[in-house]
């Protein structure tokens, strides 16, 4: 079995090459399906990360979410303390670039929400196993903050980002549903 460095290093590629008319055609499809889903219709607030290039997009979900009234929050990272929190934005001009191409937002615009406060929480990665398992990007960052929070979880990827398997440690969080463009996953 691949290690965890293995992984990102093969699904990064795999994100990269995809083909930009199937990405779009699978995206949709994600999209189209998680607008229909009770678990989007009952969260009246989400947390969610903004895509890079080669991600699946969330700046659709995001938008959707504003049109619907629901507050979006999106992660702000410390890179010393390794920890994270998520403030409330309303438009992508609270957001600035950061390191790793990241998109967070600017503190003095936004505002902490707190965990609780957190309907549905999608949690990025790389790669995901069947039972909900995930390899993201390796800062442990999301399963630090996963540690306490108590609300929904799920995932958005690719058909080809969930594996039967992965290689999992001690602290490792799993989602509770994982939504490709072939549909739901729940564990």
């Amino acid at each position: 079995m691949l290690d965890k460095k293995e992984w990102r290093r093969l699904m990064k590629q795999k994100l990269q090459a995809m083909d930009q008319d199937e990405r779009n055609r699978a995206s949709s499809a994600v999209h189209r399906e998680l607008f229909e889903s009770q678990i989007w219709n009952r969260a009246k607030s989400i947390a969610i990360t903004v895509s890079r290039e080669f991600e699946l997009p969330t700046r659709p979900v995001i938008e959707r979410a504003w049109i619907e009234g629901k507050n979006v929050s999106v992660p702000k990272c410390d890179p010393i303390s390794r920890s994270m929190q998520f403030r409330s934005i309303t438009s992508f001009d609270e957001l600035e670039i950061v390191y790793m191409d990241l998109c967070e937002p600017i503190e003095s615009l936004t505002y902490e929400v707190d965990r609780s406060e957190v309907d549905l929480m999608f949690v990025p990665g790389l790669v995901f196993s069947r039972d909900g398992y995930r390899i993201g990007y390796g800062g442990g960052y999301y399963d630090r903050y996963l540690e306490h929070f108590k609300n929904k979880t799920a995932a958005m990827a690719f058909s080809f980002q969930v594996e039967e398997s992965l290689p999992t440690e001690p602290f490792d969080i799993p989602v509770a549903a994982i939504l490709t463009e072939n549909g739901w996953i729940e564990r």
